[in-house]
This record gives structure tokens, C-alpha cells and sequence, in this order.
């Protein structure tokens, strides 16, 4: 049976201490305010030992999430791929400084996410940002459960599936008119590879990271194909080339260090920024080139398969956010 002893709080105020003991589990003790909390407690623990399915919420009552998220950082961040790694201590560090955090693992539920959730919004943060807040308190909370001995714990980010901000759709920006011979006469004014780059990408489909990431020793000249060993879905893939990725490629020179283009993703984004200026074209990124790409494969009469297996989506949802077909483009497959 449990016991249940009142004692002096810190600010004078009695509350009540449950204490179960049993043989084969350890002590459960917690503090409650009045005593009717503390019995509701005991029962409940009471109940899941005389059922076998008891599990200790010591840990997860006194680990805050704030800890466990710089433990995460210690643990499971570095075991990630370089490019994520950066990222998602910024973003642990965000999480760190925010109320939420200061509170316990096990006292947090899907009302409190909810309630965050909320204020993110009010601070005027993006939908996408707050899903991979989400996405690492979520994952946090699994790996305490899993591999942190927390086996009692619940995620409280999986009961809010409904609640979470929704997704703006993808862009759709696409070249039109002459914006290719536009850029293609900018870039040539410029002291760097963005010329190629552009031209590389709209006939690659590759992410800009991926681009970056380019070595010689990954590529196969007779067979035409490059390899991508690391990607962003951790995937390594194969980038069939055209004659004009090719031609490309032919005319750069060969580095030292064996990469292909020598510059980092930033660069390849702030030249092209620049290049958008010098030819008077507002509202393009380079990452639409990518979008540009993919619809370009479309356009080509391939399927959905053979234009994942370029673009290395995962879904077909994902693949159709890539992807802007013209209409016009279009009328003659219709007959």
C-alpha cells in the first residue's frame, strides 16, 4: 500500500508526499499539493505494477526538455550527415532558450505543444520552421522513450497531427520568355562559373548543395552518369547527363583538390542573385532551377519513375511540388 506523509513546502505551504514501495521495482516518490493528487498518483502507479506494465517516470519527471535537448546534441546530432549537423544545433539552441524547455519531459502534453505552437505563430515564424521545431522535439521525445530508458514517456507532438501549421504550396516560378538568354548574357559578365552553374543545374535537376558537393572521381565520362553518394534524403543516386551537361563539364579545368567546382552553396546563391540584377529579372532563386528542371523532364515525355530516379524525390507528392508543367507546352500531346 502507498503512504502518504504531509510535509512543509518551500513556501510554508504543506503538501503531501506518495511513497509505493515494492519488492522488485524501485521507490516512486512525488510531491503533489493535496493529498487527493497524491492518492489519484499511487493508484494509478499501483495499478500498472499489479497489471506488469509499470515503467519508472523518475527520469522523465526530473529531466527538463532543455536538458534533454543538449544531451540530443551530444548523442544523436553528430551521428547525422555534416550539412544537418549545423543546422539543427542552431535550432536546439533556439529551442533551449524558449519557456517549453524549462519544462519537464513528463509534464509536457500535446495541450503545451499546442499552446507553443501558437506563439511561434504569433512571433511571426513561417510554417516550415515551426514543422522542424516540431520534427526535432518530436524525435527527442522518441529517442528518450527508446534509448534513454524513459520507456513511460508520451509524445506529445504526435497528438497534435491535426493542429500543426499547414505548408504553403511550392513555388512556381518557372523561366519564361527569353530569362535563359538573359541570364546566360549576364553571367558572362561575370569573374566565376555562374554561367555554367546555371546551365549545369537547369540540365541536372541537382540540388545546389549537391552541385557544390561535385568531384571528378564520382563521375563516369563513357557511361555519362554522375554519382551522388550523398544526398539530401540519404540516398546516394545516379544523375544520368545530357550532351549539354557534358559540354559543361568538358570545358572546366580539372582542380587540385578534385572538386569539381571549388565554391560553397552560399556562393553559388549570391552570384546568382547577382546575375538576376545585372539582367533585370526579379523573383527567381536559384533553387527554381531546379523546379525549371524537373518540369523540363516532364515536358521531355518522361514518367514520374524515371524523372524520381534524376530528381531523387521520395514521393510523389514531393515530386509534384517540383514540378509546373505549361499548359501550352502541353496541347500538343493532347492531339
Amino acid at each position: 500500500m502507498a503512504s502518504f506523509i504531509p510535509r512543509k513546502g518551500p513556501n510554508g505551504k504543506r503538501v503531501w508526499q506518495a511513497h509505493i514501495r515494492r519488492r522488485g521495482y524501485p521507490a516512486q516518490v512525488k510531491t503533489f499539493d493535496t493529498k487527493a493528487e497524491a492518492e489519484a498518483w499511487a493508484s494509478i502507479i499501483e495499478s500498472e505494477i499489479a497489471r506488469g506494465v509499470f515503467a519508472s517516470r523518475s527520469d522523465a519527471e526530473g529531466t527538463t526538455l532543455a536538458e534533454a535537448l543538449t544531451r540530443y546534441l551530444l548523442e544523436i546530432t553528430p551521428t547525422k550527415k555534416p550539412s544537418t549537423v549545423a543546422r539543427e544545433k542552431n535550432r536546439a539552441k533556439v529551442l533551449i532558450a524558449t519557456p517549453l524547455a524549462r519544462r519537464t519531459l513528463a509534464s509536457i502534453k500535446g495541450s503545451d505543444i499546442s499552446t507553443f505552437v501558437r506563439d511561434l505563430q504569433t512571433d511571426g515564424l513561417g510554417a516550415n520552421a515551426i514543422r522542424l521545431d516540431l520534427a526535432l522535439i518530436s524525435h527527442v521525445f522518441t529517442i528518450a522513450g527508446s534509448a534513454w530508458g524513459m520507456e513511460s514517456l508520451a509524445n506529445p507532438v504526435k497528438r497534435i497531427r491535426g493542429q500543426r501549421p499547414k505548408l504553403p504550396g511550392g513555388r512556381t516560378r518557372r523561366l519564361v520568355d527569353d530569362e535563359q538568354a538573359r541570364l546566360r548574357v549576364a553571367a558572362g559578365t561575370q569573374d566565376n562559373d555562374i554561367g555554367p552553374l546555371i546551365t549545369w543545374a537547369i540540365e541536372t535537376a541537382m540540388r545546389r548543395s549537391e552541385i557544390a558537393a561535385m568531384r571528378w572521381e564520382h563521375l563516369d565520362r563513357k557511361d555519362r552518369v554522375l554519382l551522388i553518394p550523398e544526398t539530401k534524403n540519404g540516398t546516394p543516386r545516379q544523375v544520368p547527363l545530357s550532351v549539354a551537361a557534358l559540354a559543361v563539364l568538358d570545358a572546366l579545368p580539372r582542380r587540385i583538390d578534385g572538386t569539381v567546382w571549388g565554391v560553397r552553396p552560399d556562393f553559388i546563391s549570391q552570384a546568382f542573385e547577382r546575375v538576376c540584377k545585372a539582367s533585370g529579372i526579379e523573383g527567381l532563386t536559384f533553387h527554381d532551377l531546379r523546379h525549371e528542371a524537373t518540369s523540363r523532364l516532364f515536358e521531355k515525355g518522361m514518367n514520374p519513375m524515371q524523372v524520381a530516379a534524376i530528381t531523387g524525390h521520395k514521393t510523389l507528392q514531393m515530386l509534384k511540388r517540383y514540378t509546373h508543367l505549361k499548359a501550352k507546352d502541353l496541347v500538343e500531346m493532347m492531339g
